[in-house]
């Protein structure tokens, strides 16, 4: 019998960089992916206090600053 080990979710690191979406009115914080190519930003989690980050950081494997779009 073959065990699979389940790797969590991914991103294509190709076309897609790791970025916090900021509203500029309420400081609401998002994070998600935008597309490389188009711009498109895709929402993963609302992020509330620095647990939140972290959680977002260890489930995608990201290490390092992420960048934060207005």
């Amino acid at each position: 019998m073959r065990l699979r080990r389940n790797r969590g979710p991914q991103y294509d690191t190709d076309r897609q960089e790791p970025v916090i979406r900021q509203s500029i009115c309420t400081g609401e914080k998002t994070a998600g992916f935008r597309e490389l190519a188009s711009g498109r930003f895709l929402e993963v989690m609302l992020i509330r206090t620095q647990a939140d980050l972290d959680d977002f950081r260890a489930q995608y494997g990201i290490e390092g600053p992420i960048k934060t779009i207005y």
